[in-house]
Formats: structure tokens, C-alpha cells, sequence
């Protein structure tokens, strides 16, 4: 069969030959033993209704061997055979180029050189499932291929519940993952109902299928890092950055800092990860033993070098031995997957990989007791080195808050349980960034052609370098900052999978560029575009301990933005649209939201874009400013200007004198 074929064909009526289980793979860890035994036949009977009666009597024993494996369903056998990754658009079967666009990115965030474990349908941050199972997969691609414009799919955590009658300004796809009841939100919530088939952890863009790879994050960190700097008057060369984790959208950090100009140390704890990265050009040194760690790290500061090196071990003992070593630490953050504590987001010290992952399967209770008192060791470790004058900040992991679950001390009081250290968006890229509507926009050429990338690149250099000309002192920094990294884009290699680009950019500069991608492609000179965001951005997150963190009038722990952002990008023009429970900060503790949208050269395009993305920023905007955000007021005000028809509250402000 093509490869059309096999798409078109869905779940197989004859089945294919059992597939046997790949060690090459980066896989999933066993997942935690949480079903009953009536539980565990509710799983096998949810998993055998994708398929005929007749086969039940074959995959129920399967499927039963998978469950207490893994701890999950994830029907191996029905892994495709072909090549997973983002082919050109063309080659999707289909009637309707949006359903196709679709395709292409859900298949990229499948790719093995972009999947953190591909087999498991997990793309990154050990639980961010595009789907929970490879049914699902076949079933999504099946009905996008028969999609036309006037339809609707509706996908609940990865099950396609079915084609709708719709329209063709009707997103094509609408996306919910993880959508709980409150009171079923906890941890042990998401592992039980996971396990059942009924829900899943969709991470940001993994379960909206708007992954391009490391690259996403790289820009941001590179920003991070840079503003890091500047915050501690210190120039990036001869400095140094210290961090953990290479797995996923962690892998980005060693890039980023070799961008900034700095020495980077990584550490990981999977040598898989960090041969990926190594041979991905993504960090440029390995080094396994802690002394010879040291003296290159003291050798390249005393050169000034950029260079970044993977330590292949545990973080802490590298926060601990450079505080032996009296080794300055400039900046430092942590990486690891500490949303998901208990499922292989964050290792101990003191355990090899292999014992740590065996310990989460077969005794939880003592690994949540090693990954605790690992969490106070470190952070009595990070102690040190901050009393010395390096400026540690938390990277948007949880790390502050799962260390003070821990009993670690970051607390600067225990009566208001505020940290000691700040939260990367609380000093960085909150008013910096996001309260200028500056955030993550990003485009993938659908055609797959490299030469269309490097168009699209120069399109949207020139498009800010114009913006720039007549941009507010505010903004002028964050305008530079996304004009130097758009031009050293393609010498930095950033490109893992599908051909995509991310830049930060506010409602003007994101409108303006898609325009001038529409226009080119209306005249022939490009491909398709596929718009999209990361969902950690201006409007799309509603996240305490992140995103929203500051956010200082008491409503960081509302939802509405995120919510009230995915319905208006629906009638607006988005093509697919996302929400989530749960991502980079954990199941429970973050409502985020997303969209992808096609370019295709239209009048139609132009009309949505143009609607939409404003719509996309400004509501979070308005919303920031609401809260009294001195920048998101300028923003707002500014925007107000620009566009007569928003007309948005503005708050007042209260005299601090009255409350003395």
C-alpha cells in the first residue's frame, strides 16, 4: 500500500503482525501501578471498542501484557510502518489543504528527531502525549483525509469522538486534553484516568500539534538568558549558566547559550538524551566525570569561550561540586520535567537512571521520598551558590514549588509562601515581554522546502526592521533582540523536523508578517504557511506559577483568559484550536490554550488573520493592564490607538497613601 493508502485506510480490518519491542527507542517509563483489578478490565475494554469483536479475542492478552508492562494501552502492534515525520503537504491524501496541514504537524511532533518517545505518542516532558494511543493516531488521520471544509472534527485527550457538520470559517479541528472536573485534577487523578483511556496530559503543543522541536523553546531561552545577563550588568562572555535536562524542549538550553555567547553546563541523566543532543550539534561537549567538569569549565571561563558541555549525571552534584571548586555560577536555573515528579520528570541523586526508573514502577511511595530529599539537597546546594551573588531564577518547571513541597528552603516567609527566588516570567519575560503582547509566534513552511524557509525568514526580517523605525523606546529592545536572532537564524542550525521558524513578536508585528507571507504566497513566490504559537505566551495560559505569575491582583489562579482566548480564536478564523489541564508546570496547575492557522494566499486567509491574531495578544493584554501591569497598560493604550473599534476597561489606581 502508498502511503495515501495506508492513511486513508485507518485501523486495519486484517491486523498487522505484532511489532517487537525496540530498545533503541528512547521509551517511556513503566508508569505507576494505580488500577484496581475492575479498573484494569475497564481499561482493556475501553481499549478493544476501536476494534472489531473478532479480534478481541487476539489483542485482549496483548493489550493486558501492555497494561501491566508499561502501565499504559498504547497498541504498539497498530504503529504505522512508514517513516514518521512532516512530509510536504502535497503528499497528504485529502480534499481540503487545511486537514492536510494538520497532518503534516501532528507528524512532525511524531518524529523521532523531534519526539521525546515516539513509540509511547509522547513528544516531550515525559507525559506530553499527542495521542493516547496509536488507534487514536490512525483514527485522527483517517478522518482528516475524508475532511472537507464544511466539517469539524472534535478530538477529546486523543480520541476522535467524530466528524461534524460545520463551516469553512469553523475551525477544522477543535482539541480538549485533560479537560477534568476540579476535584479530579490531582496527580494520581491523571495517572489512574490516563491509565483507564479517557483522558491525557496533551503538554502545551504536544496535544495541539503545534511542536516544531527544540527550536521553540531556544528563542525563548536565548532571550531568557540574555535578559538574565543584563539584569546582573554582566556581559554573557566569560560567564557562566548552569542547568539540567536534555530530554524534550530542555534540550534547547546548551543551543541558547551558545547563541548568548556564554559557557554552558547541562546536566542530564539519560544518555540517550544527551547522545541525541550531542549528535543533533545541539551541545557541543560530553564530559561524565565531575572533575574533569571542572577544570574545563574553569579553562573555558578563563578564555571566554561560548561553549556549551552535557554532564552526563545528576545536576546536584554539579551545584555541589562547583560550590567545592569555588566555580562562579552567574546564572542558574533547572530544566527537568519537575510537573511530572513522580513519573520520570525529575531523577534523584544517588540512583543510576536504570534503579530510579525502577523504583517509580515498583515502589512509588520511596521514589517520591529519593526525588524529595533530592529536591532539598539541591536546593541547599543552590543556597550556596546564590549567597555568593549568582542569580538564580525558576525556569517555569515547578521546580520552587515542587522544592517547597519538598521541604526545601526557598521560602522567603512562611506566612505569605512567596519564594525566595523569582519565577523567569515574574522578572524577565512577564514585564518585558508579555505585558507588551510580545510572545512566541511561529510558522511552519508546509511545502517542506528549506529555500521556502529562508524566504519567509528574510520576509519577516524585513517586516520588523520597518516596525522598528517606528517603535516606541519601550519596545525597542525586544524589537532588536528578534531582528538579530531572525538573521542568524539559519547559521545556528535550528531546524529539527518540519522547516519552522519562531520569533517574538506583538500583534502588530505578528499581523504584518503573516500579511506579507500571504501575500507571497498569493503570488506564487512560497508555499503554504502554517501559523501558530507556542501556548506560553501573552493570552493563551493561565498559569500561577508561571505564565500569569505577574500577574499581582489576586487572579492568577483564574482561568478565564485561556478560556475566553480558544473560543474567540475559534469564531475569529483559526483552523484548529486547543485547550488544556496541565503543562510545563503540572496536571492541576495551568489551563493553556493554542491554535494553528493555515495561510494559503487567500482574501479569506487575510480576513482571519488579520482578526484573529489581534484578537490572539490583546485579550491578554486587556487583561494584564486590568491588573494594574504598568507596561500591558501602555500596550493597551497603544493598541486602542491603533484600532478604534477596542475599546478596553482601564484600571484606576489607588494612592498607596490611603492604606498608611
Amino acid at each position: 500500500m502508498t502511503f495515501k493508502e495506508q492513511i486513508q485506510q485507518g485501523i486495519p480490518s486484517v491486523l498487522p503482525e505484532k511489532k517487537p519491542y525496540d530498545p533503541s527507542i528512547n521509551h517511556a517509563p513503566k508508569r505507576k501501578e494505580i488500577l484496581s483489578k475492575e479498573e484494569k478490565e475497564l481499561a482493556l475494554r475501553n481499549a478493544l471498542r476501536y476494534f472489531e469483536p473478532k479480534h478481541h479475542a487476539t489483542l485482549l492478552p496483548e493489550f493486558r501484557e501492555e497494561l501491566e508492562k508499561y502501565g499504559r494501552i498504547y497498541m504498539y502492534r497498530f504503529r504505522p510502518d512508514y517513516k514518521m515525520y512532516a512530509r510536504p503537504i502535497a503528499e497528504y491524501p485529502g480534499k481540503c489543504e487545511q486537514a492536510k496541514a494538520i497532518m503534516l504537524m501532528i507528524q512532525n511532533n511524531l518524529d523521532y528527531a523531534v519526539a521525546q518517545h515516539p513509540h509511547e505518542l509522547i513528544t516531550y516532558g515525559g507525559n506530553g502525549a499527542v495521542f493516547q494511543n496509536w488507534a487514536q493516531y490512525l483514527l485522527v488521520m483517517k478522518y482528516l483525509s475524508e475532511m472537507t471544509d464544511e466539517q469539524t472534527l472534535a478530538v477529546y485527550s486523543g480520541h476522535p469522538m467524530g466528524l461534524f457538520p460545520s463551516h469553512k470559517d469553523a475551525p477544522r479541528v477543535v482539541v480538549t486534553n485533560g479537560m477534568m472536573i476540579p476535584n479530579y485534577s490531582k496527580p494520581d487523578d491523571w495517572e489512574k484516568f490516563n491509565a483507564l483511556g479517557v483522558t491525557q496530559y496533551g503538554q502545551m503543543t504536544a496535544g495541539s500539534y503545534m511542536y516544531i522541536g527544540p527550536q521553540g523553546i531556544v528563542h525563548g531561552t536565548t532571550i531568557t538568558v540574555l535578559n538574565g545577563f543584563r539584569k546582573i550588568k554582566k556581559e554573557p562572555k566569560g560567564g557562566l549558566f548552569v542547568t539540567s535536562g536534555l530530554g524534550g524542549m530542555s534540550g534547547a538550553q546548551p543551543k541558547a547559550g551558545n547563541i548568548a555567547g556564554c559557557v554552558t553546563v547541562c546536566a542530564e541523566v539519560n544518555k540517550k538524551a544527551t547522545e541525541t543532543r550531542h549528535s543533533q550539534g545541539w551541545v557541543d561537549e560530553v564530559i561524565s566525570d565531575l572533575d574533569k567538569l571542572s577544570k574545563r569549565v574553569k579553562e573555558a571561563l578563563a578564555n571566554k569561550e561560548t561553549v556549551s558541555i552535557a554532564y552526563d549525571g545528576n545536576v546536584v552534584e554539579v551545584w555541589e561540586k562547583f560550590a567545592e571548586e569555588n566555580i562562579h555560577i552567574d546564572l542558574g536555573s533547572d530544566q527537568t520535567s519537575l510537573h511530572n515528579p513522580w513519573a520520570g520528570g525529575y531523577y534523584p541523586v544517588g540512583l543510576s537512571y536504570e534503579e530510579a526508573n525502577e523504583m517509580m514502577a515498583n515502589n512509588p511511595e520511596q521514589f517520591k521520598k529519593e526525588v524529595q530529599k533530592s529536591l532539598r539537597r539541591q536546593v541547599e546546594a543552590i543556597n550556596k551558590h546564590t549567597a555568593k551573588g549568582t542569580y538564580f531564577f525558576d525556569y517555569g518547571n515547578a521546580f520552587l514549588l515542587e522544592a517547597s513541597r519538598a521541604g526545601a528552603d526557598v521560602l522567603s516567609s512562611e506566612i505569605n509562601k512567596e519564594f525566595k527566588y523569582p519565577s523567569y516570567v515574574q522578572d524577565i519575560m512577564g514585564p518585558m515581554c508579555f505585558d507588551y503582547g510580545f510572545g512566541p509566534f511561529r510558522w511552519v513552511c508546509a511545502s517542506g522546502k528549506p529555500e521556502d524557509l529562508q524566504k519567509t525568514d528574510e520576509i519577516a526580517c524585513i517586516v520588523l526592521e520597518e516596525l522598528m523605525k517606528n517603535s516606541p523606546k519601550e519596545i525597542q529592545q525586544q524589537m532588536q533582540d528578534n531582528i538579530t536572532w531572525i538573521k542568524g537564524a539559519q547559521e545556528n542550525k535550528l531546524v529539527v523536523g518540519s522547516q519552522a521558524r519562531i520569533l517574538y513578536a506583538d500583534s502588530d508585528g505578528r499581523v504584518q508578517i503573516a500579511s506579507a507571507f500571504n501575500k507571497a504566497i498569493s503570488e506564487g513566490k512560497i508555499g503554504p504557511v502554517v501559523l501558530g504559537r507556542d501556548h506560553h505566551d501573552v493570552s493563551g495560559t493561565d498559569s500561577p506559577y508561571r505564565e500569569t505569575s505577574n500577574i499581582y491582583d489576586g487572579s492568577r489562579f483564574t482561568a478565564d483568559m485561556a478560556i475566553q482566548n480558544v473560543i474567540g480564536d475559534s469564531f475569529r478564523g483559526a483552523t484548529w484550536v486547543s485547550i488544556h489541564n496541565g503543562g510545563g508546570v503540572g496536571w492541576g496547575e495551568v489551563i493553556n490554550g493554542g491554535f494553528g492557522m493555515v495561510l494559503d494566499g487567500s482574501t479569506d486567509a487575510q480576513r482571519r488573520l488579520e482578526n484573529m491574531l489581534f484578537w490572539d495578544v490583546n485579550n491578554g493584554i486587556a487583561r494584564r493592564s486590568w491588573a494594574r501591569n504598568d507596561e500591558a497598560v501602555f500596550a493597551i493604550k497603544r493598541a486602542m490607538q491603533n484600532n478604534p473599534q477596542l475599546k478596553v476597561t482601564l484600571p484606576n489606581f489607588v494612592d498607596d497613601k490611603l492604606f498608611k
